[in-house]
């Protein structure tokens, strides 16, 4: 898988609460790709980071329906990894690729 691939894969990290406590057993969030399955983000991940993924959990977040002035809207649907990584392995999210 090419590098730019690997960046249209992983499109951001997570930065929330939970998401953060879940560096204490050693997982990353990433908000990913609609169309990107398990293995697509598990390359990606090795690939950009140089880690050792162990496993990728998913999840699809449908969008909420929010009202603003009295017109309603949609709030776009996202797609989340949990990228559990190896023993050895670490990401440090807030600086950057």
């Amino acid at each position: 898988m090419s590098s730019l691939k690997h960046y249209e894969t992983i499109l951001s990290p997570v930065i929330t609460e939970k998401a953060t406590l879940g560096s204490e057993h050693n997982q990353v969030t990433f908000f990913v790709a609609m169309d990107a399955t398990k293995k697509d983000i598990k390359e990606a991940v090795e690939g950009l980071f140089n880690v050792k993924v162990t496993k990728v959990n998913t999840l699809r977040q449908q969008g909420k329906i929010k009202g603003f002035r009295g017109i309603k809207g949609r709030r776009p649907e996202t797609k989340k990894a949990m990228v559990t990584l190896a023993e050895s392995s670490t990401i440090d999210v807030t600086t950057g690729v």
